[in-house]
């Protein structure tokens, strides 16, 4: 039991760091927050497809980026809250690789956009804000993610052999 937990806490851990890693990287080219976001660590969010630590590594992830790339509250709060919903939702969608790309993709174009236009005020008006992150949801959630299935799926046993 304890092996497990230790193993858990591990998983979620080592996710958060890559998705930090992969917003700061994302931030360096603009592309982290703003009316085009393009956050590369959202690919990640398929992660729950193979393991139940992905819930939490998400949600602190972003949270954890937000606090670092963003500063704005309103982003910290509600941002790591779309994460959060967007990673259970994928977690629930498991058995079908390619609706778990799905859930991160709604969350973020729903609860976004009010966050732009109102803590950044980025201007266009939130139903352009809910296309502009839904195109980089798309991108990063369905078509890296699942370019990131496609890799770790021959090594799911051994990466993911607990789950």
């Amino acid at each position: 039991m304890q092996k497990n937990n230790t193993l858990y806490i591990a998983r979620a851990a080592v996710i958060a760091a890559i998705y930090v890693v992969l917003t700061g990287l994302a931030a360096g080219f603009d592309l982290a927050n703003g009316a085009i976001q393009v956050r590369f660590s959202e690919a990640l969010t398929v992660l729950p497809f193979f393991t139940p630590a992905a819930v939490p590594g998400l949600a602190i992830g972003c949270l954890l980026s937000n606090i670092l790339f963003s500063g704005n509250i309103f982003d910290i709060i509600f941002g790591t809250l779309a994460t959060l919903i967007g990673a259970v939702g994928s977690r629930m969608l498991r058995r079908n690789r390619y609706l778990c790309s799905i859930p991160p993709i709604i969350a973020n174009a729903l609860i976004i956009p009010p966050v732009l236009t109102f803590a950044y005020g980025i201007p266009g008006g939130i139903p352009f804000q809910m296309l502009t992150v839904g195109i980089g949801e798309v991108i990063c959630c369905l078509i890296f993610g699942q370019i990131l299935i496609s890799i770790l799926l021959p090594f799911r046993n051994r990466l993911f052999e607990d789950d």
